[in-house]
């Protein structure tokens, strides 16, 4: 289970140092892609295979669900850690997410989620300042 929040720079040649954290949980190989409210996901292999069934279930003759299949898998690439713990983080990828050095590497779950680190601060502020209510919202999930 991936938790916590974590800040790195990214180098020039677009390499992220990964949490020591996440490391053995995200196994040598995992898959990163366009995430929602512009920041990028990160998968360890077990849970993308889960994640590509449960896509593969998705009904082609839905407009939406072929938009949003294309968009997710155009995007995806494999992720290994090099012997310092980076991972190179392709160009586009750091586009979607606005990434030009600062970054926080989030835990959330069963993935990880890359934010620059404007952008996360920005989100966060505003996710505390309604966090009362979400939690309390939570309740129409089941929780």
């Amino acid at each position: 289970m991936f938790m916590g929040e974590h800040r790195h720079n990214i180098d020039a040649k677009g390499r992220l140092i990964m949490p020591a954290k996440f490391r053995d949980d995200l196994g040598e190989k995992f898959v990163l892609t366009r995430g929602l409210d512009g920041c990028l996901f990160g998968y360890p292999m077990e849970e993308w295979q889960q994640l590509e069934d449960k896509l593969k279930e998705l009904p082609i003759s839905k407009k939406d669900a072929r938009t949003f299949v294309r968009f997710f898998y155009s995007a995806a690439t494999e992720c290994e850690l090099d012997k310092q713990g980076r991972i190179n983080i392709p160009a586009s990828l750091r586009e979607h997410a606005t990434i030009e050095k600062g970054c926080v590497v989030i835990g959330v779950s069963d993935r990880i989620e890359i934010w620059s680190e404007e952008r996360w601060q920005s989100y966060s502020a505003e996710a505390e300042s309604q966090y009362d209510d979400l939690a309390e919202s939570m309740i129409d999930f089941g929780f």
